[in-house]
């Protein structure tokens, strides 16, 4: 819910731990296409494709539009969502963002260290350098600055 995947309020109870191995393998197969070029194609590089485009196949969950608490409308899901679709949701976001030129450009690795992530970046001046300022890049100015006073002593 908190990043636009499902409505605010959609049940999810029926999601379990076996769902975060289907999140995690489609997280790795879309960074290894992104931090892999195709030229020449490697094994690992159309495994990769091949799953990315496997969990594509997916429908998505159905959306509704049905009255809020003040009348507006509002959007919700025909049901609970089912994981197959989740990620397929994901999938097809992938595929459309690693197959836009423009988009692909902005892609980048996150230079925190042991951070496997992959972003957009999409700061004014196009020189963002971790996933998070807050995670990955305080990590970063803590450790320069135990460095910094490490020298000092």
């Amino acid at each position: 819910a908190g990043s636009g995947l499902v409505p605010p309020g959609t049940p999810l109870t029926h999601a379990d731990p076996t769902w975060l191995t289907g999140f995690r393998e489609l997280r790795a197969e879309t960074a290894r296409l992104v931090r892999t070029r195709p030229v020449p194609p490697t094994p690992a590089y159309d495994l990769a494709l091949a799953r990315v485009n496997e969990f594509a196949l997916a429908a998505p969950p159905a959306p509704r539009a049905v009255p809020g608490a003040d009348g507006a409308l509002v959007r919700e899901l025909t049901g609970p969502p089912p994981c197959a679709a989740l990620l397929g949701a994901l999938a097809r976001d992938a595929v459309e963002l690693l197959t836009d030129p423009v988009a692909r450009a902005s892609l980048r690795q996150c230079a925190g260290d042991n951070c496997p992530i992959v972003y957009v970046d999409t700061s004014r001046g196009r020189r963002r350098r971790w996933c998070s300022s807050e995670i990955c890049g305080n990590r970063e100015r803590v450790a320069r600055h135990r460095r910094r006073a490490a020298l000092a002593r």
